[in-house]
């Protein structure tokens, strides 16, 4: 027998938590077929000598329902060893979605996940191939992608396509619910992995109204998840808010006997410490029996962003008027004294509220006139021209006409915070957003900040531990089969990198979005080969197959490949 590939003399760490060994992997039609010594001949010999052999990595929280249509190679995850992705998360996503329903969409999509419209009006294009969900899915199917996706079916276009403009006005009626229900039934036949939703009061939509799954009550979400459960979903996701918490996420869970992941434990989300409260919520919960599993980040949630799309502060009751108004409405706003004063005491140093502070943990990341203050600290740039830190920012905006920008960590800043959550075995490792925010932050990188930062530079986790959570943890939780872990028979998606170089880059501002939209991004350093379904994905980051060709990524129905 002669493999088609055959990786030798790595440390294999296998996804399990095991300690790591040296071995051969050989890997033939798409599957490994011996770990240990191999001595069969293969087409493709790869010295792993001093490397270290991996899984690949699961990204379970991700936002490429669009950029699948036009980007087949889902950059930038594959850089950083995911291998598979979980897409439609937080109840969004492009489908099923009307003809008349198109701009609402892709504008809800620009509001709350920062996609560009004019990017994704030219990226799906003027004939979206697909109406209903079964279509997107076949769509994603025909055209093929690098990774694997599996995909939620979103309770935001759901809700959108049986109750149009209503949908973010009112609550359902029962024959909505049961629409709905039929949708979210035929979606799980479809094979969707299960179904998301959201009622984070951060999450507003087109028009500044809340996004329509907001507009649900829970007679409505219990409705759907029954749906769901009954046709075969693995797991829930939500994004959490005031009237979908932890009681009532562990209602679902249990009363549905179902999974629910939800988005996102934070450090510093209202205080320091406050994520223990919800730490001991959580296991106490679970020694219950409730699968509850809340999502946690390693690298500080930093927003990159203009004072026209004010994302971090959307949730103050402050902006509530920003949000309603248009550019030259804002503009008039930022002006007026009043509001200065208020925006300055809102979220002054030692107010309650997650933007507590947050000047002195801005940057410049972006001043047109003034490159020299690029990547200063906010304080620091706004004293030398002799201002208040607010005057300045609001100031250089209005003066840019919104072409300023800034960064700043709203919240897990705190690295000995983080590192309790990351520790915490009943958290799930997700949120790298990728797809989303696109000119805002760049957490797709995610996978190799932890092997570096976490792993290699702090120590907090082993590598074993590390990879762990990257591969066979959340695989298993979202019922995606025959991945995470590298043994005989397991579909070879594979990743192999170098410990001691292992790391996210610096994040770079591209141009290379539809119509020339900006988004960040972030090289990796240290992944040396990544392999999806048998086939050489990635050598060096750059790609071993032909941009025409067909890609080696699957859609995982209900979290298998065809």
């Amino acid at each position: 027998m002669t493999l088609n590939i055959k990786i030798t003399g790595g440390t294999i760490i296998d996804g399990t938590g095991a300690p790591g060994y040296i071995g051969d992997i050989g890997i033939l039609d798409g599957r490994i077929v011996a770990v240990g010594q191999v001595d069969e001949d293969a087409d493709q010999v790869i010295d792993a000598t001093g490397l270290t052999v991996t899984p690949g990595f699961v990204d379970i929280h991700t936002h490429y329902d669009a950029q699948v249509i036009w980007d087949r190679m889902l950059s930038i995850s594959p850089w950083h060893g995911v291998t598979t992705a979980v897409i439609g998360n937080c109840g969004f996503g492009v489908a099923p979605t009307r003809p008349d329903h198109r701009t609402n969409i892709m504008r809800t999509l620009e509001k709350v996940e920062g996609m560009s419209y004019d990017a994704l009006a030219s990226g799906l294009g003027d004939d979206w191939p697909f109406e209903s969900f079964p279509e997107y899915m076949d769509a994603i199917e025909a055209r093929g992608s690098a990774i694997n996706l599996a995909v939620f079916a979103g309770h935001t276009p759901i809700r959108t396509y049986v109750m149009g403009p209503d949908a973010v006005e009112r609550t359902a009626n029962n024959d909505e619910i049961e629409a709905m229900a039929d949708i979210v039934r035929g979606a799980m036949e479809a094979g969707a992995i299960g179904f998301s939703t959201s009622q984070a009061t951060t999450h507003h939509g087109y028009g500044g109204n809340p996004v329509p799954s907001r507009l649900s009550d829970m007679i409505e979400i219990d409705s759907l998840v029954s749906a769901a459960k009954i046709s075969g979903a693995k797991i829930i996701q939500a994004t959490v808010g005031p009237t979908l918490f932890h009681d009532q996420l562990a209602l679902l869970a249990r009363k549905h006997d179902i999974p629910v992941t939800w988005t996102a434990l934070l450090s510093g989300m209202s205080g320091p410490g406050s994520h223990r409260k919800h730490q001991k919520i959580t296991n106490d919960l679970r020694a219950n029996g409730a699968k509850i599993h809340p999502q946690v980040a390693c690298r500080p949630i930093n927003f990159d962003f203009e004072f026209n799309e004010p994302f971090p502060f959307e949730m103050r009751p402050l902006f509530k008027q920003v949000m309603k108004a248009d550019r030259e409405g804002r503009k008039a706003i930022y002006r007026d004294p009043e509001f200065r004063k208020q925006f300055r005491e809102d979220t002054a140093e030692g107010a309650r509220n997650a933007l507590a502070g947050w000047v002195d943990r801005t940057v410049v990341s972006m001043a047109p006139d003034n490159p020299e203050w690029e990547e200063q600290p906010l304080v620091d740039v706004a004293k030398s021209v002799g201002k208040d830190p607010v005057d300045f920012v609001l100031d250089l905006s209005l003066e840019t006409d919104f072409v300023a920008r800034f960064r700043f960590a709203i919240t897990n800043y705190d690295e000995e915070e983080v590192a309790e959550l990351l520790q915490d075995d009943n958290m799930i490792l997700g949120l790298s957003d990728a797809g989303a925010h696109a000119s805002q932050l760049c957490d797709a990188c995610y996978s190799t900040h932890l092997l570096g930062h976490w792993v290699r530079e702090r120590g907090t986790l082993t590598l074993e531990k590390a990879i762990h959570m990257l591969t066979q943890k959340p695989a298993e939780l979202f019922g995606i089969t025959d991945r995470g872990v590298l043994k005989e028979s397991a579909l070879a998606d594979v990743v192999i990198l170098d410990p001691a170089t292992v790391a996210a880059g610096k994040l770079e501002r591209v141009y290379d979005l539809p119509t020339g939209a900006d988004r960040l991004i972030s090289p990796a350093s240290g992944i040396k080969t990544v392999i999806v379904n048998g086939k050489v994905l990635l050598e060096e980051n750059q790609t071993s197959i032909p941009e025409a060709a067909a890609l080696p990524g699957k859609l995982l129905r209900n979290g298998v490949a065809a």
